[in-house]
C-alpha cells in the first residue's frame, strides 16, 4: 500500500479550502483517507497553514510520501 500525504479539496466553487490528509495513493483526490493531519487556506493573506507536526513526522517515519505541494507547505510550516 503506497501511502501519500496530500491535499483534499473542500470549499465552494472558486473558493478552495484544503485539508492535508494521509491517504492510499490508489484512492481519488477527494475520496477515502486514513487520517486528517492539517488544513491549508490559500485565500487568506498570508495563506493559513495548520499542520500537526507530530502526526506528519510519524507518518513520514512510517514511509508516507508527501506530494510536491505538501512538501512546500511542510517547509513553510517549519516541519
Amino acid at each position: 500500500m503506497a501511502v501519500k500525504i496530500r491535499l483534499r479539496r473542500m470549499g465552494a466553487k472558486k473558493a478552495p479550502f484544503y485539508r492535508v490528509v494521509v491517504a492510499d495513493s490508489r484512492f481519488p483526490r477527494d475520496g477515502r483517507f486514513i487520517e486528517e493531519i492539517g488544513t491549508y487556506n490559500p485565500l487568506t493573506d498570508p495563506a493559513e497553514i495548520k499542520i500537526d507536526a507530530e502526526k506528519a513526522k510519524k507518518w513520514m517515519a512510517n514511509g508516507a510520501q508527501p506530494t510536491d505541494t505538501v512538501k512546500v507547505l511542510l517547509k513553510k510550516a517549519g516541519i
